[in-house]
């Protein structure tokens, strides 16, 4: 990486000033943690991987109309340029499927496919774990203001739908995500983007057919075969780096 100022560094990316005003440069690491930090470790490739994903799913989010950080592009391998935003403290989760934290709180099955797709807050703050909040407790304490809330839940159901569909294509269950939002100022205009990134650290995807693990959860888990995973993710939507020209392509439908 040429020398830059870092401005974050986080649990997965570092943060560097961008080369003009309003721009970030975001790295990929290949450092992965799970259970609030608790366990740690290091998943060969996965910063490339992310990096070509998310880079993927932004692009297409971008081309349906739904606005993300990703303005700008790709620099290289574990390198993208972005547009810096006011990053909202509150994660957003998206569940399809009953998997995670969902199952042990109330005891539903894993596996088991909810009745609709429910969407869950979490304050940002490690310290304290990251709680699960209300939409309430999001307004009252300003962390996002109703109208911002209103585009949150628009933007969050809008992107769940073309990602479900994109990922079921591709023979892969979209079982739930974690997305960030933020805000994006333009002289004295404001608008909610979507931030961070979208990748098989925070979403789980399951094979369609088998139901085998294809994210994080196969390291939080110990189940072995994690980079693997991440490649056959890749592979499926037809970005693999060592692809050659197919990662100029879309997916590959699956039969």
């Amino acid at each position: 990486m040429a020398r830059r100022r870092q401005l974050y560094e986080g649990k997965a990316k570092i943060l560097f000033e961008g080369p003009e005003p309003g721009t970030l440069v975001q790295y990929f690491k290949d450092d992965a943690t799970a259970f609030n930090s608790q366990k740690k470790g290091v998943i060969t490739g996965k910063g490339v991987l992310n990096n070509r994903i998310s880079e993927y799913l932004m692009t297409r989010l971008n081309e349906i109309g739904v606005p993300t950080h990703f303005f700008i592009r790709r620099l290289n391998m574990r390198e993208q340029l972005i547009r810096e935003v006011e990053i909202i403290p509150v994660e957003v989760v998206v569940r399809n499927v009953a998997a995670g934290s969902i199952s042990t709180r109330l005891g539903i099955p894993e596996g088991t496919r909810l009745p609709r797709s429910i969407i869950e807050y979490y304050y940002k703050n490690d310290a304290l774990g990251d709680p699960m909040v209300a939409e309430e407790h999001i307004t009252a304490f300003g962390w996002a203001h109703p109208q911002d809330m209103d585009d949150i839940v628009a933007l969050t159901l809008r992107i769940n739908d073309f990602l479900s569909g994109l990922f079921l294509g591709v023979g892969i269950t979209l079982v739930d995500f974690k997305i960030e939002f933020g805000r994006l100022w333009e002289n004295e205009d404001m608008r909610i983007v979507l931030a961070d990134e979208i990748s098989p650290d925070n979403c789980r995807l399951w094979d369609s057919k088998t139901s085998e693990k294809m994210d994080k959860d196969r390291f939080r888990r110990d189940l072995g075969k994690v980079e693997e995973a991440y490649q056959e993710v890749a592979r499926r939507l037809g970005i693999l780096p060592e692809a050659g020209m197919r990662d100029l392509k879309g997916p590959e439908t699956m039969q």
